[in-house]
């Protein structure tokens, strides 16, 4: 009893530092306050190092709710006659989809607890054995995340990742403008690497000193007729900075295979489903060129329409960045140490399936990335003691991300092996001979809506199989589709709990909620229309292997 009261504290652990997450970002940034460092880093360690969250002594109406009707609605399809022609393990999975989804959308317990719903659910079922089910939880591309976040949280360990930014953004320049640009370049290339959370996280602080600089010498320079309006809300350079950082964390997060979960999940998916493999170095060919392309779009559209500013330059700018930059000192041994490592590392995944493979068959990118993560265990550090990875850092791994992804597959896997895909498909028949690009079109306009209210990982996750099936259906290749509804819940701009980006700015009061709206709708329109030509023109071109494997 006491080691299941020991799991259920830590299931609420992690499910509580992401609540922390947003009472620190609403609570702790506002531009009302002082910058203080000192106090910066120990509320982001509480972020980073949460003591033990108790459970909430009671439930939130919404909880309760979803307590109730989750089970409520699995009972209930199991009590009511099984359609026509529909298997009653089919009948099982949907019930369990059911129950699933609903506890995912209101949390009522921690969300990597109802991932482990399928290893219940299932085989009580009669649906998989639990030796099938437990399989999807260990997926080679699980692996894959794990090995990537290590080598990530050793970023983050010596700083390596705010020397990065500093970096780029010294490098562009201080007009307004282009320091925006600069901003987003940096967060949008941290962010296919690191999570997008922690990128916005290590950028938000940043953005917020040149904000004030900015807005205090606007103030004090008596050449200015008319000053702009510099309250937090209306000062257009700090509403378009902000969310500019948010932005460019989500579109940087597109760039690479381990850059955001839906990416990862969507993988895991068709391996798990077709027995096909996405490459780390096939999806940079297809994410790079079109965060290559966004960037610059969503930065025009922010400084030139959304927030044009006419200020020439922000005085002192350049040297809140240099002096934060020269805070870091010089690189240090283990800074250099991971700068190698992660650069082996990528070069390994681009180069894998064309040129390693001839000489290491088995090697694959889940297996780079551990080889990458382990390599940090082994090599001594020279500053401070231990190894330039330790197990405490380790540990701040997302888990209860790999058990959502786990859930993800297994529930793909369910669909599948129950026959209720095929029973979805029969219902569809009625729309075959729809036209492809009218199938993209719905399928990314309808999961850019739903991920806009509920988590784009959870969305993508539910969203997967369900695309398989009815492209199968439709007579359509299933990773056009499937690509589409990647797209569609990866772009989500328009309100603070699209994305954990989004809720940081939101949080540090240069944004309002009118003005994320307005410029969100915009930008998702936008995106839209976008997503719906790269995967129709696009995609085919990039993935003409995999798609004709089919």
């Amino acid at each position: 009893m006491i080691l299941v009261k020991k799991f259920w504290n830590l299931m609420w652990d992690w499910d509580c530092q992401v609540r922390n997450l947003f009472a620190f970002a609403f609570g702790i940034m506002k531009p009302s306050q002082s910058r203080d460092e000192r106090q910066f880093e120990e509320n982001y360690k509480r972020i980073k190092e949460p003591k033990r969250n108790k459970r909430p002594q009671s439930f939130t109406m919404p909880q309760k709710i979803g307590l109730a009707l989750g089970p409520l609605l699995f009972i209930l399809v199991k009590a009511l006659p099984t359609p026509a022609e529909m298997p009653e393990a089919a009948n099982t999975v949907l019930a369990s989809i059911l129950w699933i989804a609903v506890w995912w959308v209101t949390e009522a317990i921690p969300i990597p607890v109802t991932s482990l719903l399928p290893l219940i659910l299932f085989p009580l079922g009669g649906v998989m054995e639990t030796s099938d089910v437990s399989s999807s939880y260990g997926d080679s591309l699980i692996f894959l995340f794990a090995g990537s976040f290590m080598i990530a949280l050793s970023m983050e360990k010596w700083n390596l990742h705010k020397r990065v930014a500093l970096s780029i953004i010294s490098f562009i320049g201080t007009n307004p403008n282009t320091i925006i640009l600069g901003f987003m370049i940096a967060t949008a290339f941290i962010s296919m690497w690191i999570s997008n959370t922690a990128t916005t996280m290590l950028m938000v602080p940043i953005a917020i000193a040149v904000t004030k600089q900015f807005a205090d010498q606007l103030h004090t320079n008596t050449s200015i007729d008319q000053p702009p309006e510099t309250v937090p809300g209306k000062f257009k350079f700090g509403t378009a900075l902000m969310l500019g950082l948010a932005y460019s964390a989500t579109i940087g997060g597109f760039g690479s295979l381990i850059g955001a979960p839906a990416n990862i999940i969507l993988a895991g998916t068709l391996k798990s489903l077709y027995d096909l493999e996405i490459s780390f170095a096939n999806w940079l060919l297809f994410g790079v060129p079109l965060v290559t392309i966004l960037i610059p779009l969503l930065w025009l559209y922010l400084t030139k329409i959304a927030f044009p500013m006419k200020m020439k330059g922000i005085p002192g700018g350049r040297e809140i960045i240099k002096s934060d930059l020269d805070g870091l000192g010089r690189m240090s041994y283990e800074e250099k140490v991971v700068t190698a490592v992660f650069t082996l590392t990528a070069l390994a995944w681009i180069t894998r399936s064309f040129f390693l493979n001839n000489f290491i068959p088995g090697l694959d990118d889940a297996l780079i990335a551990i080889l990458g993560g382990v390599v940090l265990f082994l090599i001594p550090s020279k500053n401070k003691e231990g190894t330039i990875m330790d197990w405490n850092t380790a540990l701040k791994l997302p888990w209860g991300i790999l058990w959502l992804f786990g859930g993800g597959l297994a529930l793909a896997s369910g669909i599948m092996n129950s026959g209720l895909d095929q029973w979805i498909g029969s219902l569809l028949g009625a729309f075959e001979g729809m036209p492809t690009f009218i199938a993209i079109l719905l399928i990314v306009g309808t999961i850019t809506i739903l991920t806009e209210f509920t988590s784009n990982t959870a969305t993508a996750t539910m969203a997967y199989p369900i695309v398989a099936v009815v492209a199968t259906t439709l007579g359509m290749n299933p990773i056009i589709l499937m690509v589409a509804a990647n797209m569609g819940a990866t772009f989500a701009y328009m309100f603070p709990v699209a994305a954990p980006p989004n809720a940081i700015v939101f949080g540090t009061g240069y944004v309002k909620m009118s003005s994320m709206a307005l410029t969100g709708v915009w930008l998702n329109l936008i995106s839209i229309v976008i997503s719906v030509l790269v995967v129709y023109f696009y995609v085919p071109i990039v993935f003409k292997s995999l798609i004709a494997a089919f």
